[in-house]
């Protein structure tokens, strides 16, 4: 019996990619993304895949998708008209912020421009302490003449964070309930559900995230879903969240904010997955596309998660894979600043118009540009064939551009411009890596996405990366995370304690809640018990500290030894991150997290054999530039390279959706999944 198909379908910036598995066949396709209306790139991608490979929409059996779109709405600062209502004194917390300056010594450097304006903030009469009692109860009659007044703004969206609410939502929850029986028709986002921990001002500048990207998720994914239901396709749409996992539809409808580096974590996962099919563990992964370079660490299998991360300007406080960004993707634009020296990006050609050498009316020199001009890709294979190549324009704009103001060759130039781009990337390696107390050397670098393994063995080079790992599907590898993902619901709240005062008969108590409503949200899913996984941590500091780090509990039942554990634990984690620890110090419970994990089935990537050998697969010799030296590079076809087989650098693996640059010198292997592992100093 034929198993489901299963289909991810991944926006980038510059192409949106959709890998299908079915009855053990992996298959992949790109097709340029629409930035104007990214449902149409979706439903183009799956209308292409369909009729190349002869079946109906309607044999989609699962269909997984990683969105930009609550990322594009924050960096573009296009969200819903949002009311913000607070406790009686807090109406400024979004324009205060934190203290701390990007740059200490900027005197004129400006806060972000606040989610929701000050004439779209409330405030209401309560009070709560630090531990959920009731200081003053909440005035119910000033909340009914708020409801007239939030009817009179016509807002889309209110977000509704109080303080303690984390102690006891009780006000919070009141608090809508009196606006939705007044009449006020919005949605509605609550602190206590979106981010339900300590720090009033990223608490609440997540909800009112939440509260502003909701009308414009639900307008996406209501869309998108009308499409997909149009063109046959019945399975339930599933959304990618940045932690790593899976959630359905209604839920990423109403908790928008948790996607906001959905696509990215896909590609996370995927290289963690491949990766692991060869042994392979510690790991940085880069994840190169169109518009930028996503970098992230991956330490024992397990992806390092951060509850600190940026978007745009603005800290979003929900759990998130450790990811650092920076403006180098395949169209990030070369120019020369007021000073000559060359810089590339960190704007980017995008899709439309794209990089001069996609025929587009691209008219700026990228990166791309100069790959091609550097011999790494082929004119005449570029992205199947699929767009008209004309390497004289290039020449001629990186020429005027670049090579003459700087006095250059256009190989020189085309050197400079990945010199400079490789030195941005390496920067962010390290980010990941050193700044976070690890040596780089014990990890393998796992490129993919379009552009990665393009540069990934010079980087690892720089770096004293041991090995590189390509994974055979590297270019739509984001694609392929949504079908290997996980579904994950995360459950936290702060519960600030000294530790020496919290029994492992509360902790237990608290940890068994969320267990069991995690348990009921992945029942209502169709997963059994079997399938089921309950991961609990919980975040600690010193007594004084102002940031906590988190610590894995023990399984089975806590009891004071598992507490001292915990400590341990935390201990061991302090002095890894800061280079130090004092044990003697008292230390504080700060949140307690739980995550239900609902496993899914991962299929087997094993491709099929060819048959042939590694000097078959030899399909042409050209001239490569290496460090600016010339070099005579055999062209192997990724496809016809058998598993187990083995050669020498220089080499450039040319496949369906990435190119492999391997330096003279360098050594590849093909292991029994078809990646590549690429010994870097042999």
């Amino acid at each position: 019996m034929s198993e489901e198909r299963r289909v991810g379908v991944d926006i980038g910036g510059t192409f949106t990619d959709i890998v299908t598995i079915h009855d053990g066949t992996v298959s992949v396709s790109k097709t340029p993304s629409t930035p104007d209306e990214p449902d149409e790139g979706v439903i183009n991608g799956l209308g292409k895949v369909s009729e190349r490979d002869d079946f109906a929409l309607s044999d989609i059996g699962f269909l997984a998708h990683g969105t930009t779109v609550a990322t594009n709405a924050v960096l573009e600062g296009e969200w819903a008209d949002t009311a913000l209502v607070t406790t009686e004194g807090f109406r400024d917390v979004l324009e205060i912020g934190r203290q701390a300056r990007p740059d200490i010594y900027d005197f004129q450097v400006e806060k972000p421009t606040p989610v929701v304006e000050r004439d779209r903030r409330y405030e209401v009469s309560e009070r709560l302490d630090e531990r959920g009692n009731v200081l003053a109860e909440l005035d119910e009659a000033g909340v009914r003449d708020l409801a007239s007044e939030l009817i009179d703004a016509d807002v889309d969206s209110v977000a509704i964070s109080l303080l303690y609410a984390f102690e006891d939502d009780s006000h919070e929850r009141r608090v809508r309930d009196i606006l939705v029986d007044e009449g006020l028709d919005a949605s509605y986002s609550l602190s206590s559900g979106v981010l339900p921990e300590i720090r009033e001002y990223e608490r609440t500048l997540t909800t009112a995230l939440n509260g502003s990207l909701k009308p414009v998720m639900d307008r996406y994914i209501g869309k998108l879903e009308a499409k997909v239901e149009a063109e046959g396709v019945g399975a339930e749409l599933k959304i990618m969240q940045s932690n790593g996992g899976i959630i359905t539809a209604d839920i990423a409808r109403e908790r928008p904010v948790n996607t906001l580096l959905s696509g990215p974590a896909g590609g996370v996962q995927g290289a963690t997955y491949v990766s692991g099919l060869s042994g392979e563990s510690n790991l940085i992964t880069m994840d190169m596309g169109g518009t930028s370079c996503d970098v992230s660490l991956v330490e024992d299998g397990t992806p390092l998660v951060s509850t600190d991360t940026e978007v745009g300007e603005y800290p979003v406080s929900v759990p998130t894979i450790d990811i650092h960004t920076v403006g180098a993707g395949g169209g990030s634009i070369a120019w020369i600043d007021a000073g000559g020296a060359l810089r590339v990006g960190p704007k980017s050609a995008g899709a439309d118009p794209g990089p001069i050498c996609y025929g587009r009316g691209g008219d700026r020199p990228t990166i791309t540009d100069a790959n091609l001009l550097l011999g790494r890709i082929d004119p005449g294979a570029f992205l199947s064939g699929e767009l008209d190549v004309e390497l004289d324009d290039v020449r001629r704009v990186v020429a005027d551009e670049i090579a003459d103001p700087l006095d250059m060759t256009v190989t020189e130039a085309a050197q400079g411009i990945l010199d400079v781009a490789n030195a941005n990337m390496a920067r962010a390696l390290r980010v990941v890596s050193v700044e976070r107390g690890y040596d780089p050397r014990e990890f393998g670098l796992v490129a993919f996405g379009g552009a990665g393994p393009l540069h990934a063995c010079k980087l690892a080079e720089e770096l004293d990366i041991p090995n590189v790992i390509v994974p055979r599907t590297a270019g739509v590898l984001s694609a392929l995370g949504l079908l290997i993902s996980d579904i994950l619901y995360d459950y936290s709240t702060s519960r600030v304690r000294p530790w020496n005062d919290v029994g492992p008969a509360d902790l237990q108590a608290q940890f068994d809640e969320f267990a069991a409503t995690g348990n009921d949200r992945l029942a209502s899913e169709q997963l059994d018990a079997a399938a089921m996984q309950f991961e609990r941590t919980v975040d600690l500091r010193y007594a004084g500290q102002a940031f906590e780090l988190s610590v894995p509990v023990p399984d089975g039942s806590l009891t004071e030894a598992s507490m001292a554990t915990i400590a341990e634990r935390f201990h061991e984690r302090h002095r890894q991150r800061y280079g130090h620890a004092y044990p003697e110090e008292p230390i504080e419970l700060v949140t307690i997290r739980l995550r239900a994990r609902g496993v899914v089935e991962t299929p087997d990537l094993r491709p099929a054999e060819t048959g042939g050998s590694v000097e078959a697969a030899v399909t042409d010799t050209r001239e490569v530039v290496y460090d600016g030296e010339p070099t005579e590079t055999p062209i192997y076809d990724r496809e016809a390279l058998p598993t187990g087989s083995s050669f020498k650098g220089p080499a450039v693996v040319s496949g369906v959706e990435s190119t492999v640059v391997i330096h003279p010198d360098q050594r590849v292997s093909v292991d029994d999944f078809g990646s590549l592992h690429v010994e870097v100093n042999p």
